[in-house]
């Protein structure tokens, strides 16, 4: 299996893709991971329903019907690091071709994106930038499989 971290618009500040690239190459010594950035929709005077819609519409054209879709989203389930490690290690066992999270863009997701997704999960009860959430996202997935080895970096 195939993890693909998803995200609307591209990181606008160089902190965070450098954290981004450190959790990367950390992760990728136990799963294959790759980002894909879908572009964000460019009109400023456009509702925040006709935005979702588009972003939609170009995560949509993406996905393949065999993709486990999870979305990153404020009323989704929450979990401990040791709960998402439990959660990680069934869907790696289930073995989808692709696993993928989506991170949205600032408006969130459209009805047609809720509908395809299989799951939604939240980070945290508080409220993060899009941006942001890649690299807590991409920290958390690592943690995730050092407990599943029960390697020594998360401290119970």
């Amino acid at each position: 299996m195939k993890i693909e971290l998803w995200a609307i618009g591209k990181t606008s500040e160089r902190y965070l893709d450098e954290g981004m690239a450190i959790f990367e190459k950390r992760l990728k010594n136990y799963v294959p991971v790759q980002w894909q950035i879908i572009p964000d929709v460019k009109v400023k005077t456009a509702e925040a329903r006709v935005i979702k819609k588009e972003e939609g519409e170009k995560v949509l054209a993406k996905l393949q019907s065999d993709d486990y879709l999870v979305l990153l989203d404020e009323n989704g389930k929450e979990f401990t690091s040791v709960e998402l490690a439990h959660w990680m290690e069934k869907r790696l066992n289930q073995s989808p071709r692709r696993l993928i999270f989506l991170i949205g863009g600032a408006f969130g997701f459209s009805d047609a994106v809720y509908e395809r997704a299989q799951e939604k999960i939240s980070l945290s009860r508080l409220t993060f930038s899009h941006q942001m959430v890649r690299l807590f996202l991409m920290e958390q997935l690592y943690r995730a499989m050092t407990i599943l080895r029960n390697e020594p970096y998360h401290n119970p």
